[in-house]
């Protein structure tokens, strides 16, 4: 089942809710029905499982990071 993300316009709460069809759902805060879905982030990968050492782990592990922090070697590809 779906499961989407809303926020209420008019206490500006976050929340998640399972819905079937295409009603926007009540806020469970503060029960007003003023609510807008939000986008999601999306979270996939592509291939087998990961194997540690591996291209695709190394990409899982360490997107969003700018640089290796625990180590001293300059190549993100040895940090483990």
């Amino acid at each position: 089942m779906p499961i989407f993300e809303y926020v209420c316009n008019a206490c500006k709460k976050e929340f998640e809710e399972i819905v079937l069809g295409g009603a926007d759902p009540a806020c469970p805060a503060c029960g007003a029905k003023d609510t807008t879905k939000l986008m999601s982030r999306g979270q996939f990968r592509t291939g087998g499982p990961i194997v540690k050492g591996s291209p695709s782990a190394n990409a899982f592990t360490t997107r969003g990071k700018s640089s290796c922090g625990s180590c001293s070697g300059g190549n993100c590809s040895s940090c483990g």
